[in-house]
């Protein structure tokens, strides 16, 4: 099923439920993909372009979580982590450090990349394969630490 279709049936869901935070989420994240379409001129986003959507605003929700919880910002802290958990059951399966390191060699070896000049060709290689799946800081530290080996 497509993510609208599904945000849609979700939104009817929590209208029912009165469920008002989770509500909230689904109505931005519909509003966000509404954006992206127009931004793009298309009648339909592609699968890669929703998830890119998801993903940009769960990374925007945890860089605030970051400086909400340096300013203890308890009341702005557990609003974060609820949208946080809703955006996150929309997101593909995330993968594991075990599943990611196998991902970082494997692409490692295929660009034969041998130092940190290496970095940004490994990434560039690294990214489509694992879009969704794993954060970008978190690929970027285990390239850094496979290549400093």
């Amino acid at each position: 099923m497509p993510l609208v279709e599904q945000l849609n049936e979700d939104m009817k869901q929590a209208m029912k439920n009165k469920e008002k935070d989770r509500l909230a989420v689904i109505r931005m994240l519909k509003a966000s993909l509404q954006n992206e379409t127009i931004k793009l001129g298309n009648k339909n986003l592609s699968e890669d372009e929703e998830l890119t959507v998801l993903s940009r605003e769960l990374k925007q929700r945890k860089d605030s979580l970051q400086d909400f919880k340096s300013a203890e910002r308890e009341d702005l802290i557990s609003k974060l982590e609820t949208e946080i958990n809703v955006i996150e059951a929309y997101m593909p399966y995330q993968l594991t450090d075990e599943e990611l390191e196998a991902v970082v060699t494997s692409t490692i070896q295929e660009v034969n990349a041998s130092s940190k000049k290496d970095m940004g060709t490994v990434m560039n290689a690294i990214m489509p394969k694992v879009k969704g799946k794993a954060d970008g800081a978190r690929i970027n530290k285990m390239v850094q630490k496979h290549l400093n080996a």
